[in-house]
């Protein structure tokens, strides 16, 4: 199975056009670990110019990591994401050759592009500045001289932010004048993709509320979880709209992919990343136990994303990545299709959360019961929309 690679660029111009500079980081998608940096200063450019020549240091950064990765590019440029992914025309002359290098580093279908906020692009574009105020200097950016660099000089101005998001957007309206409309009477964007969210039947740890994340035993439904399963093959072959099925590689989730399965006619198709965290020395533990046992570990747990819990488990942040390449690998494979998820809390809170924009704290305010349905439609335009959450209709 190839390996996948995140890719988080950006680029910035004091001035547009200005001094201008990128920057690029490529991740791990499991651990979140950067694995390689670039940044430059490019002298007088755009901010576009600047964020494509990010996006082209960020892939060739990934080609030397691993030239058959599979390449998940993320941009706070809504130009160049959709520039890249085909369904805006670059008309700039200096974007051009830019876009067609950028295609030249990988194969074709390689790699994938995802907009997201500038607020989680932060670490790009610290090195986009970072790089800048080197340049400010005389300098050219290495790792060891970005701190000299940066308090040498400030970084851009909340005004300067503006005038280049400003430029975006005056060219992105030139660039994709059919593009669609954000609120009512947008144009046909054609069948989402809806991921049908299925938590898991039941296992023995269930009612009694223990920890039981991919850690530990691997549990098997019980017989509640078994009629749970079956109350849920017969609600949704009663509707009639899941196309494929995939599961988390644990086994009470093949469990129940297979009951629903079999009474759809489909196969059940397995997905790493659908499984549940790992919480390390807290599985088979409930909450009261490892409050009594580790309780500065579970409040730090409780007030951050990206704390583990005890003895090498993962945090919500590592979880969040690991879903959301797995969200958007099955996005491309089953564009405008019903599919059926089958997984866990984590999972998905998560994909509901993603598609909500909401906070990582979010994840301990949704109720999710064993066996119930929700449900996330996804359009051509980036946008998601949550439709069901938490239904249990179907085991009453």
């Amino acid at each position: 199975m190839a390996r996948t690679l995140i890719v988080e660029a950006d680029g910035g111009s004091r001035g547009n056009p200005g001094p201008a500079g990128y920057g690029a980081v490529v991740l791990d998608p499991e651990t979140g670990e950067a694995l390689a940096e670039a940044a430059e200063f490019i002298g007088t450019a755009t901010n576009n110019v600047a964020e494509y020549k990010g996006l082209v240091a960020g892939l060739r950064a990934a080609h030397a990591l691993d030239p058959q990765a599979c390449v998940q590019v993320r941009m706070d440029s809504k130009l160049v994401v959709e520039q890249m992914s085909g369904r805006w025309q670059i008309k700039h002359p200096d974007m051009k050759p830019l876009a067609a290098e950028a295609r030249s580093v990988f194969p074709a279908g390689q790699v994938t592009y995802e907009w997201i906020p500038r607020a989680q692009n932060k670490h790009a574009d610290r090195l986009a500045n970072e790089a800048m105020d080197a340049g400010k200097i005389g300098k050219q950016w290495e790792p060891g001289n970005s701190k000299a660099a940066l308090a040498a000089a400030p970084a851009r101005s909340a005004a300067a932010r503006a005038a280049d998001e400003a430029a975006e957007s005056a060219e992105a309206a030139d660039a994709a004048p059919s593009a669609p409309a954000a609120g009512w009477g947008a144009p046909d964007l054609g069948p989402p993709a809806t991921f049908v969210l299925l938590r898991h039947g039941e296992t023995a740890l269930t009612p009694e509320k223990r920890f039981s994340g991919s850690g530990g035993t691997d549990p098997e439904l019980s017989a509640a979880g078994h009629r749970q399963a079956e109350a849920a093959a017969t609600a949704l072959a009663a509707r009639g709209s899941v196309q494929a099925v995939v599961s988390s590689p644990l086994r009470r989730c093949r469990e129940t992919a297979h009951a629903v399965a079999g009474r759809l006619g489909l196969e059940v198709r397995i997905e790493e990343g659908l499984r549940e965290t790992d919480f390390g020395a807290w599985e088979g533990l409930t909450f009261a136990e490892v409050r009594e046992r580790f309780p500065e570990d579970l409040d730090a747990w409780l007030g951050s994303a990206k704390v583990a819990p005890t003895g090498g488990g993962e945090s919500f942040a590592t979880v969040a990545r690991r879903v959301a390449v797995a969200r958007d690998k099955l996005l491309a494979r089953y564009a405008g299709k019903t599919v059926l998820l089958v997984t866990h809390v984590t999972p998905v809170k998560t994909l509901v959360r993603l598609a909500l924009g909401a906070p990582p704290e979010s994840l301990f305010r949704m109720e999710l019961s064993a066996a119930s349905l929700s449900a996330v439609a996804y359009f051509s335009d980036g946008n998601a929309s949550v439709r069901l959450l938490n239904d249990t209709s179907h085991l009453r």
